[in-house]
Formats: C-alpha cells, structure tokens, sequence
C-alpha cells in the first residue's frame, strides 16, 4: 500500500548523469536512507527503471517531494511548452525527452526540476563548503564545464540556466589546439574540459602529468576567465572547482586563484577570510544529494505557496 506522500518526511532525488542516474532516498537533512544506480542508456530503458525504483520507495516508506537535477541543456521555463524536456544534447534519443513529467507523473508531491550542476551547488549550500552563504558558484570541469550560479539563495533563471562553460574567452596567445566543442571554437568548455585536455595532450595520458608541464597553462587561463566573468556579474562569496579534471591536481586551484587575482588587476577584491576557489567539501556525494537539495527547495516553494493562498 503506498504511504501517503504528507505522513513522510523523506525526499527523492534523481540526479540524470551522462553514463549513470543516481536515484537517492533521504531525509530532508540530508542523510541518505536508500540509494540505487542505474545506467544511461535510451531514454526508454532508463526513465522506467528509474520509476520503477521511485514507486518502490512511494510503497513503502513514502516521499515528501521529488527533486530532478538533470544534464543539460533543460528547459526550466515552466510557461514553455518544452518545460522538462532535455535540449541539444549529444546524447542519442534524449533530445525532447519530457523527463520531468515521465519521472514524477505517478506521484502526488512536489517536484523540482533543475541541473545537475546547480543541484550540486545547492547540496554544497547546504551540507558542504558553501554553508551560510547566498550568493555561490559550483564549477565542475570533466569531460565537459558546468557551472551551478546561485544567487540570493536561488539558482539563476531567464531565458535558460547557466551555461557558462559555453562563454567565449579570449585565447591565450599562441594557443592553437583546435577546440573540442562542436558549437565554438573559443569556449571554456571546448579549450578547458578533460575532453579539451584529451585534444591537447595527443595521446599522453593525463596521469604522467607534471605540475609543471606546459599543457596546464592555457586550461588555467581558460578557467580563469570563465571565473573572472562570474565575479563580474554575480559576485559569488565563494567559487568551488571540482570534476575529473581538478581532481587529483590541487595545485589548479591555487594557480587558478592567483591567475584570477591577476585578471581583475585591483579592480575588484576578493574576500580575504581564505581561499576564495576551493574544492567541494561532498566529492561524489555533491551530486546525489544536489537532488534532494532540488526536492528541498520544490517541498520549501510549495508550503510558502499554500501558506500564501
């Protein structure tokens, strides 16, 4: 018998990555009770296993709210037609998958829908490194770049998400390594991502790499730049720069900070009460619990809601 969603206190969480879905039950503190993976396949094999996980969790034990933190690009517009539905993505059959309304359809709770990247900037809000502040960015550079931009408390919205892993930066001079991005040839997502970085080494393997070879120097200036443009525009309290690129080579971020510092030029000033680019206090555990944070926000929206009517 399905428990009602209102007797339960607990959150679902769907983060949609681009080999696996990790689908999470926990409490709405965070501390997780259940967790299944499944992998990313054709969308029709993926989403019923995912919602068959979804009903056996509603059957016994019950969910307050669903939170879906989804690769992108998404549709978050919910006055467009496309609200839920994955965009231009590579990703053979996903492109127009109404996954929002194929994940939650079944249950009578409510639903937050946002991107992974800014799911797992939310979870580190809540439960990592960026506690206690408002205004935060989550950058994760592995075979892409995103970015998770929140600000005053809330992931930013308009026309679409953050996609800053697609701005155009100015190359480095000399930088020639054609990019790997199929949409611009000066984006930090095509000169700076473990993809780009694959481009740029020619077959070496990344784990023969020196602090000091030269291959490091345009990723840091490209990032650099992307992160200059953040502290230009939303001045985030804090940057944390995670994914399989950074991870393994800390001294990217130091060289990342300093190559900031040099970019603003005294313009503007960083905090001062440490590191202002950090690593993700939650590893692994960012993008997961970025789901339950997304559920947290939909349960947060919906009692306000009620409360105002």
């Amino acid at each position: 018998m399905t428990v009602p969603a209102g007797m339960s206190t607990l959150r679902a969480g769907i983060e949609l990555g681009g080999t696996k879905c990790v689908c999470t039950l926990a409490q709405a503190t965070g501390e997780i009770v259940d967790q299944s993976t499944v992998p990313t396949r054709h969308p029709d094999e993926t989403l019923p296993a995912i919602v068959a996980t979804l009903e056996r969790w509603s059957a016994t034990s019950g969910f307050g709210a669903l939170g879906i933190a989804s690769f992108g690009p998404i549709e978050l517009n919910a006055a467009s037609p496309r609200f839920g539905q994955i965009g231009a993505t590579t990703k053979p059959g996903w492109r127009g998958t109404d996954v929002r309304a194929i994940l939650s359809e079944r249950f009578d709770v409510p639903v937050g829908f946002d991107t992974d990247v800014n799911g797992a900037a939310l979870a580190e809000m809540a439960w990592g490194c960026a506690q206690g502040l408002a205004d935060f960015a989550y950058v994760t550079v592995g075979t892409g770049v995103g970015v998770g931009l929140v600000v005053h408390g809330l992931p930013t919205r308009g026309i679409g998400h953050s996609e800053l892993g697609h701005i155009r930066v100015p190359r480095l001079a000399g930088d020639t390594v054609p990019s790997f991005c199929h949409f611009h040839d000066d984006c930090v997502e095509g000169l700076a991502s473990g993809s780009a970085l694959a481009l740029r080494l020619g077959g070496r393997a990344t784990g023969d790499l020196a602090e000091d070879d030269p291959v490091w120097v345009p990723v840091i200036h490209t990032i650099a730049v992307m992160c200059h443009t953040i502290v230009c525009t939303t001045g985030p309290h804090r940057i944390a720069i995670g994914g399989g690129v950074v991870t393994g080579q800390p001294h990217l971020l130091e060289r990342i900070e300093a190559a900031l510092v040099a970019s603003l030029n005294g313009y503007m000033t960083l905090p001062e009460d440490g590191p202002y680019i950090i690593a993700p206090a939650l590893g692994d555990k960012a993008g997961p619990l970025g789901s339950i944070a997304v559920a947290n926000l939909a349960a947060t929206t919906a009692t306000r809601s009620l409360a105002m009517a």
